[in-house]
């Protein structure tokens, strides 16, 4: 296998992981934070989003392809150490996609920056971007190894 051949399987691996990840693992946060009553938001949102009117399960999903695939540009600086790397798994999801949600995703849907930051949602975000982060990295290490 050449070298580009192998970056894309890595990038397409990490699309699947990041994917894969979501309906997994994030939303198994959410359904553990939703089922304790700490959230009103329920898991695996049918309703659909704009402008494709597709369910929102399935746009997270695709959304945490894309970021399963910047998870691959990173995941070759995590640490070597099996423990070391979950963590800085779970670091990166915590906080890159949070920031982008804040930051970019929210203004653009013309809402305050951080939803207003209050903190369930800000400790929300965190917890079910860094499950995700945990699941991306397990099926990601499950199929494609680390280099």
């Amino acid at each position: 296998m050449t070298g580009s051949t192998h970056t894309l399987s890595r990038y397409l691996l990490g699309f699947a992981a990041g994917f894969v990840a979501v309906l997994v693992f994030h939303q198994a946060m959410l359904t553990l934070l939703h089922g304790v009553h700490f959230v009103s938001i329920a898991p695996f949102p049918l309703a659909p989003t704009a402008p494709f009117g597709v369910p929102k399960i399935w746009s997270l999903a695709f959304w945490g392809g894309i970021w399963g695939m910047v998870f691959v540009l990173f995941e070759c600086k995590f640490p070597r150490n099996l423990l070391a790397y979950l963590i800085a798994a779970i670091v990166f999801g915590a906080i890159g996609p949070s920031l982008v949600a804040w930051f970019v995703v929210l203004p653009l849907k013309g809402m305050p920056m951080g939803g207003g930051f209050h903190s369930a949602g800000v400790i929300t975000a965190f917890l079910v971007n860094g499950a995700w982060g945990l699941g991306t990295a397990i099926f990601f290490l499950a199929t494609a190894g680390r280099r």
